[in-house]
């Protein structure tokens, strides 16, 4: 019936409706386009306004400070009291406009510091020069005055105010140029949007006079139609559609129920035929039972629904809820249920269907875009396999079900039940095997991805220098055309700009690889340890093995990476020494404790030799030294098969050659091995990055061939020298030459002074830089005894965007019984943070979209006033001033991705402690 009152309409009526729904669109039309219009004027006005006002306020003060300037001046050259006036006036004024000025730019935290900047500085210079001056004058202190002025400390605070303002009014002519392109920006979308509407308005047209002849000619074709194909023998599931109030609608209806009968026993054929063929091609349990979900309520009438499927923990977990809301006052669906809890655990105890009929309105509501409303009615019904509930099925819907929906229902429940049974056994079996190959994959192809794009920018660097060495020439052959010669003398500064453009993006592009491979390669690591520590005693010794090559091949590309990071930061001009004095009395044991298991291992001798007229004291660079030596003899260890390798440290008093002629007595480490020494032609070639003697020696014993290239860098760094001396077949002798300051004064010509950085920075500098070695894997009973009892119970929070970083943590902690609970964003920190009290410690990733980990730092200790809450940050990123910044923003610790359980753990157990 309220079809036909629908369509009763006579087509004089139709007519006007169309006619009707066209003016409304007009109307519509014009009030977008008016409150557009509207909105521009605004902004016009906005702009015209505001930021007129913005530079001459910054230009007033600027002027004011220059007014008790000149005032400042004039008194004390003259101790005229009118020079104050200027004065006292710039001294009032100054305040007066700042004040305007910030409440112009309240909106802008930026502008608000650089505004906070400019006005600290012209209270120093009043509180330092200018009152100063004036007191001095009156108090009749000349001779102060003019030291004072010999001095003039005030001059460079002025120049810095200038320069502030300078800064201050460029950002806001930046604003301005960005507001002028927003609201040319506006004008384009509001022609665009006119010509929309316009097309709009036209197609509705061109529909209502479509629909309006349809309504009058297609009915009684669709008639006619219809019964021709059931006389036919056509599909029976064809039924015929009238819309019109007359005898065909009669005669539609009648056809209609004599079909209905054998169309309900064909119809429930082919349901329970798609079911079974869209199941078959679901591949993981989440995919199924949203596939069965949505598949059953395209089938069966129903609004809401939910399947809770078993876990490994015996609990009824939801899978997945259709028609659900994931955040809402009443959530749709419990997280999980156990046996015997409320209807749905009740169902899986007994096993049998239960429906319930006449809910009450507070039951759930169905919600749509235009209202809702409560069920009617609710069925909870077992999946049961092998005579075991695997999982639950409960569906609400507004109408009561017929006795052919049930009986689908139950056929379609015993589908998927074998469907489930079977995907849960193969996930199991698939679950460690994808898990580890999917990450290994993604490490290679990382890995070649930056190798490839590495290539491209040493490419484009040779192509700027070429470009470079031509202009020199061009330049050289024009030098008597001064105006030409001008002109080429631009270029050449243009094409070096781009040239240094290129090395510092080159620089920038692996310092950020790095960090994006550190993210994949934390939980690759962790993950492969706790696999190879066989915690569950799962593995064999094999599988073992496997995921040892897994982690030791990780080890290995993190020692890579470093290796860049180290290149690109001597090659950007970013890496910092540390002068400092040395105890070379020290270097043979820790030498031994370095390679003295290799050289064991490989049946080699092994000495470290300092001769008499070596100082025991000098100053360098402690830590890069360490790292030069480590890396020659990692060289000489690798390419010698049988002999020694021996280390001797002489002083020699004068040293001369062509690449290297110092003033100064230098100190000479060499490094001398019994290996296969190299050819004359491959000598040059092995400093350089990436490169090694030849091919064979590369696929013999493996490596970059960045060690020594860094290693030379850093000589040059510290004011030194590598030479090499080797024949092929006999051995080689690498010879570092570092300048022999012996005492503190000696530095002061150095590159830096002694202590130039902090002996805490220099030790978190260490720990950043630091590479890793290849782990073997053990467990410390007695450790983890002492560990479990002081991380039994306590509430870790883990904070990271990258899911596969949250599961690797959470197995590594496993073991310790805690109560973890994870977080994916800041936002998500900060809300667990305020609702659970009893959280002990947070392990926070830096690097999070959104808001970021400083911020979520500084909310968590500023805003939330929780100063004595252990916070560990992770990052990827190992600068030094990464960790500098992590701790400034109100970290308790930082450790540098990817991280070593071990680490971890004992960094819980030192700040739980602390607390």
């Amino acid at each position: 019936m309220p079809k036909k009152q629908a369509w009763s309409l006579k087509i004089r009526g139709k007519i006007a409706v169309g006619y009707v729904l066209i003016l409304l669109m007009l109307g519509l039309f014009l009030l977008i386009v008016s409150s557009r219009i509207t909105d521009l004027e605004k902004e016009t006005v906005f702009l015209s306004d505001h930021d007129i006002e913005v530079h001459e306020l910054t230009y007033q003060i600027e002027k004011n400070v220059l007014d008790m300037e000149t005032g400042q001046r004039g008194y004390a050259l003259t101790g005229d009291n009118s020079y104050l006036d200027p004065f006292n006036n710039g001294l009032r004024d100054w305040q007066i406009n700042l004040a305007k000025l910030k409440g112009l730019i309240a909106d802008n935290p930026d502008q608000m510091r650089n505004l906070g900047i400019i006005k600290e500085n012209i209270q120093l210079w009043i509180d330092l020069a200018g009152q100063q001056v004036v007191d001095l004058k009156r108090n009749g202190e000349d001779e102060a005055i003019a030291e004072f002025f010999r001095n003039d400390t005030g001059k460079s605070v002025i120049d810095s105010i200038r320069s502030q303002s300078d800064y201050f009014r460029d950002n806001e002519r930046n604003l301005t140029n960005e507001r002028i392109s927003n609201l040319k920006e506006s004008n384009s979308r509001l022609l665009i949007t006119m010509y929309i509407l316009w097309t709009l308005v036209v197609l509705l047209a061109v529909l209502i006079t479509y629909l309006i002849s349809a309504s009058i000619v297609n009915p009684l074709q669709h008639v006619i139609l219809a019964i021709n194909g059931i006389a036919g023998g056509g599909n029976m599931s064809e039924r015929i559609k009238v819309k019109t109030m007359d005898e065909i609608y009669d005669l539609g209806e009648a056809t209609n129920s004599l079909l209905d009968t054998v169309q309900l026993e064909q119809w429930s054929s082919e349901q329970q035929t798609a079911m079974s063929v869209i199941l078959q091609e679901a591949t993981d349990i989440y995919l199924l039972c949203r596939t069965f979900m949505n598949k059953l309520a395209t089938t069966l009438e129903m609004q809401y629904g939910a399947i809770y499927v078993m876990n490994h923990k015996e609990r009824y977990k939801c899978m997945y809820s259709y028609a659900g809301a994931e955040k809402k006052e009443f959530p749709f669906a419990e997280d999980s249920i156990l046996p015997g809890e409320g209807l749905v655990g009740q169902c899986a105890v007994d096993k049998r269907i239960i429906i319930v009929e006449d809910l009450p309105e507070n039951y759930i509501s169905i919600n749509s875009a235009l209202g809702r409303t409560a069920p009617r009615f609710a069925v909870i019904a077992p999946i049961i396999f092998e005579n075991k509930t695997v999982a639950v099925l409960e569906v609400a819907s507004l109408t009561q079900w017929a006795s052919y929906h049930h009986e689908l229902l139950s056929k379609l429940l015993d589908m998927m039940a074998v469907s489930v049974n079977s995907v849960m056994t193969r996930m199991e079996i698939q679950k460690l095997y994808h898990e580890s190959q999917v990450m290994n994959e993604e490490l290679q192809v990382q890995s070649e991805e930056l190798q490839v794009q590495s290539e491209e920018l040493q490419v484009q660097t040779e192509e700027l220098q070429n470009h470079t060495n031509e202009l020199l020439t061009v330049n050289r052959e024009l030098e008597n055309q001064k105006a030409v010669a001008e002109n080429a003398a631009v270029e050449l500064e243009r094409y070096n700009e781009q040239l240094e453009l290129s090395s510092r993006y080159k620089s920038e592009f692996l310092a950020n690889m790095s960090h994006e491979l550190r993210t994949p390669l934390n939980s690759m690591l962790i993950l492969s340890q706790l696999l190879a520590e066989n915690r569950n005693n799962n593995l064999n010794e094999e599988e073992q093995g496997y995921a040892s090559v897994i982690h030791n091949s990780g080890t290995d590309l993190l020692v890579m990476i470093n290796d860049i990071l180290d290149l690109s930061k001597v090659e950007a001009g970013k890496m910092m020494v540390e002068m400092d004095a040395v105890n070379l009395t020290e270097l043979p044991t820790l030498l031994r404790g370095y390679f003295g298991k290799t050289a064991e291992q490989q049946k080699l001798e092994f000495s470290v030799n300092i001769g008499a007229e070596v100082p025991d004291l000098f100053y360098t660079d402690e830590m890069r030294l360490h790292q030069i030596l480590r890396n020659l003899l990692s060289n000489a260890f690798k390419f010698t098969e049988e002999g020694s390798v021996q280390v001797d440290i002489t002083r020699i008093e004068a040293y001369s050659d062509p690449q290297y002629n110092p003033t100064e007595p230098v100190l000479a480490f060499s490094v001398k091995d019994t290996g296969i020494g190299i050819s004359e032609e491959h000598r040059e070639l092995i400093f350089e990055a990436f490169m090694q003697a030849d091919g064979s020696t590369v696929r013999k014993f493996g490596g970059t061939g960045l060690g020594l290239s860094i290693s030379l860098q850093l000589a040059r760094l510290l004011g030194g020298y590598i030479s090499l001396q080797s024949e092929l077949g006999q051995g080689s002798t690498f010879t570092l030459f570092l300048p022999c300051r012996c005492l503190e004064a000696d530095m002061e010509d150095g590159l830096q002074p002694p202590g130039s950085w902090s002996s805490v920075a220099a030790a978190r500098e260490r720990e950043v830089t630091q590479k890793p070695e290849k782990a073997t894997i053990t467990v410390d009973t007695s450790l983890f005894e002492k560990q479990y009892e002081m991380l039994q119970g306590r509430t870790v929070l883990i904070v990271d965007d990258d899911l596969r970083n949250i599961y690797a943590l959470k197995q590594g902690l496993e073991p310790y019984q805690m109560n973890i609970l994870t977080a994916q964003s800041g936002f998500e920190c900060l809300q667990i943070v305020r609702e659970q009290a009893n959280v002990d410690i947070v392990l926070l990733d830096i690097m999070m979209p959104n808001l970021d980990g400083y911020d979520t730092l500084s909310i968590i200790r500023e805003e939330l006033l929780l100063p004595d809450l252990p916070i560990i940050a992770i990052s990827a990123k190992t600068m030094k001033e990464d960790r500098e910044k992590c701790l400034a923003a109100g970290a308790t610790d930082f450790i540098s991705k990817p991280v070593v359980m071990k680490d971890v753990i004992t960094r819980m157990c030192r700040w739980i402690t602390v607390e």
